[in-house]
């Protein structure tokens, strides 16, 4: 089965995988990958990843060396001309006046293209601007906007359960997040509470709702009325998780627990 490693372009940023390539590599060990874009440069997160869902081998791309001191050097300098790019498009964006804020920038290693991120509440026509940038770095620009929770992927940052932010340690694709998620966990609707750092419903909404949704499915329904074995009465209180409830019989409440 062939070897798989999980790498990270940011220290906070998401896991992409590739082939190792026969290479000895260790977990906070830089390497050079193929991508796409070009050569970048990365840092390994995890070894020997031997199965994984959503992983496609046939275009997997190879991890081709483990990086050298010019190859660090040459990623140190791209930082820093990265950095410039940044300041010189984020000028050409106020002269040209246009409604888009320039989050970062980034070089592949081999710089055969500089990516930009931004944000923006509507379409932008960034055609001149492209031309221009392209002019001065003579490189492949591609300008990217980002969503409101690809922000936070891409930013990183802490939740309010102090944990980093699952889109940007592990999650590699976030679902639809349903404000009935919330309903079916009995979560109190208030944004404090069921909204993350982008200001969208959490992700780890969905993480239990299959859980919930399936103990719900044996319990009865939050005001049905029911016969046990102490008589009729109405359900007033669920414990999904743990199969219990809670039924008023004559005044009395009692508590019942599925088998």
């Amino acid at each position: 089965m062939e070897n798989i490693c999980g790498v990270k372009f940011k220290d906070f940023g998401k896991v992409y995988y590739f082939k190792n390539n026969g290479l000895n590599l260790k977990k906070d060990l830089t390497v050079v990958v193929d991508t796409e874009k070009g050569e970048q440069f990365a840092k390994v997160s995890e070894t020997n990843v031997l199965n994984r869902k959503n992983i496609d081998l046939d275009t997997m791309k190879n991890v081709l060396r483990i990086s050298t001191k010019e190859d660090y050097n040459k990623y140190m300098k791209n930082l820093k001309d990265a950095a410039s790019a940044l300041n010189f498009s984020r000028k050409l964006v106020r002269d040209m006046n246009l409604e888009m804020r320039l989050l970062d920038a980034t070089f592949t290693l081999d710089k055969k293209q500089l990516t930009i991120n931004f944000i923006a509440d509507s379409r932008i026509d960034f055609r001149i601007l492209v031309k221009e940038i392209a002019a001065k770095y003579k490189t492949r620009i591609e300008l990217h906007q980002l969503g409101v929770r690809d922000k936070s992927k891409e930013i990183g940052g802490l939740g309010q359960c102090g944990r980093e932010l699952c889109c940007a340690k592990f999650l590699n694709g976030i679902d639809t997040i349903s404000i009935n998620m919330a309903k079916n966990q009995n979560i109190a609707l208030n944004p404090s509470k069921i909204n993350g750092a982008c200001g969208r419903l959490l992700c780890c909404l969905s993480y239990e709702d299959d859980v919930y949704t399936e103990h719900r499915s044996y319990l009865p329904k939050l005001g049905e009325t029911v016969t046990t074995k102490d008589g009729s009465g109405k359900v007033v209180t669920l414990d999904v998780l743990n199969k219990k409830y809670t039924v008023l019989i004559d005044g009395d409440k009692k508590e019942y627990e599925l088998d």
